[in-house]
């Protein structure tokens, strides 16, 4: 049965195939989306959960007297709202949890360019080529293991597949975040590899809903190992402090699918001056702090790791991709309904 998320993402699918408006970035834009209130406060689409964005966007209206109407929901959710409403969005920044969202929003939507000077504060790989949209928060794709389970760490996210494998290993294919990891797999690697992998998790996975529900079953020995964003670990380390966690984080050999770093990002779609600033003030220190501090996330301007036990950010060897083509979102669904996954 699908998921809301699921459906959520669905339905952002079916408004990029209805939509008729064209894609669109101004480089020089005309206003189209002005707030009547643009000198005190901005209307933000969140796809960002309210307990971990509220305090943080508290911060900033403590910082600057800008006043933040926040409207909440999935980041897919958020995304098929903005494409419906089209030039009459009342939203003036998207605030997605994931890149895809993003992309397909600077693709089907009206947005407006970051100047170059805001541009260049995000390395490039975590920013839309063409300035529509920028990464502000990074997180990783690994595999938590239970070492009394598993003594022979698998190369590759592909060596999952392997019938050794069955019953062990743990995957969320409702999840936001396990989709966005197999839309790279499809980028990087193909159609039909990943069709082969997904029929292989088919055969071997434990399936839960959630990331946090993975990291409980392989801390309490239900499933050897799972795939999941690195900062859940942390989350529950965090709660029950590091020393009492039976599980241990790894990365697969560089340049794998399974390393995917994907960014939470912003877009602007008005040209209320003050959308720019809450942009920028999330690449600042304060908000890059909160990220590494309060939510486990990787900084994107500050070159450091959330924790002494992860690497560096730099030091990730993801896939080589886009993280705009990770709005193909429609194409994954396809195929994890086809391997009977969702």
């Amino acid at each position: 049965m699908f998921s809301p998320k699921a459906i959520f993402a669905a339905s952002l699918g079916l408004v990029l195939t209805l939509s008729g408006c064209a894609s669109e970035t101004n480089s020089n834009p005309q206003p189209t989306n002005t707030s009547a209130e643009s000198s005190e406060s901005i209307t933000l689409y969140s796809g960002r959960a309210e307990d971990l964005i509220a305090p943080l966007i508290s911060i900033f209206t403590a910082e600057t007297g800008i006043e933040v109407n926040v409207r909440y929901g999935e980041s897919s959710e958020m995304a098929a709202t903005i494409l419906e409403e089209g030039k009459n969005t009342k939203a003036d920044v998207f605030f997605s949890q994931d890149a895809g969202a993003l992309g397909a929003v600077s693709q089907e939507a009206t947005t407006y360019q970051f100047p170059t000077e805001v541009v260049e504060l995000v390395p490039a790989k975590y920013r839309a080529q063409d300035g529509s949209w920028l990464g502000v928060s990074g997180r990783s794709r690994v595999l938590a293991y239970n070492p009394e389970l598993v003594t022979d760490l698998p190369k590759s996210v592909f060596d999952l597949a392997d019938p050794g494998w069955k019953g062990r290993i743990a995957i969320a294919p409702t999840n936001a975040s396990f989709q966005s990891f197999v839309t790279g797999m499809r980028v990087t690697e193909g159609e039909e590899k990943t069709a082969e992998f997904l029929a292989a998790m088919k055969e071997n996975a434990v399936l839960y809903e959630k990331n946090g529900q993975i990291l409980d079953a392989v801390e309490n020995g239900e499933v050897a190992a799972g795939l999941l964003n690195h900062y859940y670990w942390f989350e529950k380390a965090s709660e029950i402090s590091a020393e009492n966690m039976n599980s241990k984080l790894t990365w697969f050999s560089n340049g794998d699918a399974g390393n995917l770093v994907n960014v939470a990002g912003v877009s602007l779609l008005s040209e209320n001056p003050n959308a720019l600033v809450f942009a920028k003030w999330l690449l600042g220190e304060t908000a890059q702090k909160y990220f590494l501090e309060k939510t486990f996330e990787y900084s994107l301007t500050l070159d450091v790791s959330p924790d002494p036990a992860l690497p560096k950010l730099s030091e990730i060897k993801g896939p080589e991709i886009d993280l705009s083509d990770l709005s193909s979102l429609e194409q994954t669904l396809q195929l994890l309904t086809e391997a009977g996954l969702i």
